[in-house]
């Protein structure tokens, strides 16, 4: 044999030889990138997963600010309601004052010492007046129609002047805070 073919021989072997090394290499290169992949598969699970479950946190987090804005809207709301209620139980109050200064002054006198001192009611009946309009108290009106939500009747009575259901005359002043009755008027009623 040739000293060339022998060295040919000689190679062909050892690249045989070589060749398992390859077939390895390459068999854990393919397992590491099935690992790998596997690896990205599983990531890609748990990455869902704890987008569901921040998704879950989220809208849970959601409800529970909407339900304290809803809560907070509610307390104010019901405050609100309670300083009006307390403002009109002491309006009420004050009514009865107001009616009595009214009579005084509706029956009051004109000359001497008296007359003066009846100003001096009405400068005191004005300035009550002006503090509870100030409050936001405002007059029914006593004239029109019957209301049943503003007007109390009293009597009912035949007036050729005014038809069924209008109001004759005002017995008692009615008066609301904002949209609230406080005491409705006190009228007599048309048949």
């Amino acid at each position: 044999m040739s000293r060339k073919k022998k060295a040919e021989d000689m190679e062909a072997i050892s690249n045989i030889n070589e060749m398992p090394e390859v077939n390895q290499e390459s068999q854990a290169q393919a397992e590491a990138l099935h690992a790998a992949e596997q690896e990205i598969l599983l990531l890609k699970q748990q990455l869902a997963d704890l987008q569901v479950r921040a998704d879950e946190y989220k809208d849970g987090w959601q409800r529970a600010l909407a339900d304290f804005a809803n809560l907070r809207r509610r307390v104010e709301r019901d405050q609100q309601a309670a300083n009006q209620n307390a403002t009109i139980n002491a309006v009420r109050r004050y009514l009865e004052i107001v009616d009595d200064l009214e009579r005084a002054l509706a029956n009051r006198p004109t000359d001497g010492e008296a007359g003066r001192w009846a100003d001096g009611v009405d400068l005191t009946y004005r300035k009550f007046a002006n503090l509870l309009e100030s409050e936001g108290l405002t007059i029914i009106p006593g004239e029109g129609e019957f209301d049943s939500a503003l007007h109390e009747a009293i009597s009912h009575e035949d007036s050729p002047q005014h038809t069924s259901g209008q109001i004759i005359g005002i017995v008692q002043q009615g008066y609301r805070l904002g949209d609230r009755v406080v005491r409705p008027a006190r009228v007599r009623v048309a048949r």
